[in-house]
């Protein structure tokens, strides 16, 4: 029998913010939190790395509230950090519980026994998926719907610049990346990459392909560099930017 991960007393691994009225749209937030279960301690890190990327999407969780609120779609949020277990990683894949990220080892994900990496995804991925599909599930009854995973992204990485304002992501399905690139391309203030700063696959990623792709739905991921989303004037300014193009998006679509 695998022990709990989570003591009673700690936060539910997923926090969902039900939608206020009839939308198409369901947003997701995987890498919104940074925090760590008691049983796991720091995983071997001090406090400053887990204020890092490599902890959490930073910005992300505040444009998404800000999102939900302007267009009054569900959004479901991780609060555990992805160093746990990553919920846009496929489970057993090496990036799911990383040993190490960018240039960072991580002590306590190393050599981590096949019980231990189940009670973390009992404890964390699964009832986050669960989530996620429920509430595409209640919006698919209603009529067509559009997942929108949103992440954020580092200026930097590894010493490389990367000069994207924003980028849209696409494995199979293209129909609807391109019409978003093309609006956000359109604004005038932004240099928008397509499939950059990361390219979407079936191999590692997760959320878009188990509940969106492999299902012929349609989707968008967008991600969103962090020194634009730091600041809660930068959150809201996006989430008002996406709250105009989204319902744009999808009516061309």
């Amino acid at each position: 029998m695998i022990a709990p991960l989570l003591r009673p007393d700690e936060p539910h691994p997923v926090r969902i913010r039900p939608a206020r009225r009839d939308t198409p749209f369901v947003l997701a937030c995987d890498h919104a939190g940074r925090r760590i279960p008691a049983a796991l301690g720091t995983l071997g890190l001090p406090e400053a790395e887990l204020d890092r990327h490599i902890a959490w999407d930073i910005g992300i969780a505040g444009v998404g509230d800000a999102l939900a609120e302007a267009i009054g779609a569900p959004l479901i949020e991780q609060v555990y950090s992805r160093l746990v277990i990553d919920c846009n990683r496929r489970p057993g894949h090496p990036t799911s519980i990383p040993v190490i990220s960018e240039r960072t080892e991580i002590p306590g994900n190393r050599g981590i026994t096949p019980d231990e990496a189940a009670a973390r995804m009992a404890a964390i991925f699964t009832p986050y998926h669960d989530a996620l599909a429920a509430s595409l599930a209640a919006a698919r009854s209603r009529g067509p719907a559009l997942l929108v995973a949103l992440h954020s992204f580092t200026p930097v990485f590894k010493d490389v610049a990367r000069p994207w304002h924003a980028g849209v992501l696409h494995f199979r399905e293209m129909r609807l990346a391109g019409i978003m690139l093309d609006l956000l391309r359109a604004e005038g203030d932004l240099v928008v990459g397509d499939n950059e700063p990361y390219q979407l696959t079936g191999t590692s990623d997760y959320t878009v392909p188990f509940h969106a792709e492999e299902r012929g739905e349609p989707y968008l991921e967008l991600e969103i560099r962090q020194d634009l989303i730091a600041e809660p004037d930068g959150q809201r300014a996006w989430a008002a930017r996406l709250a105009r193009l989204l319902p744009l998006a999808w009516s061309r679509f």
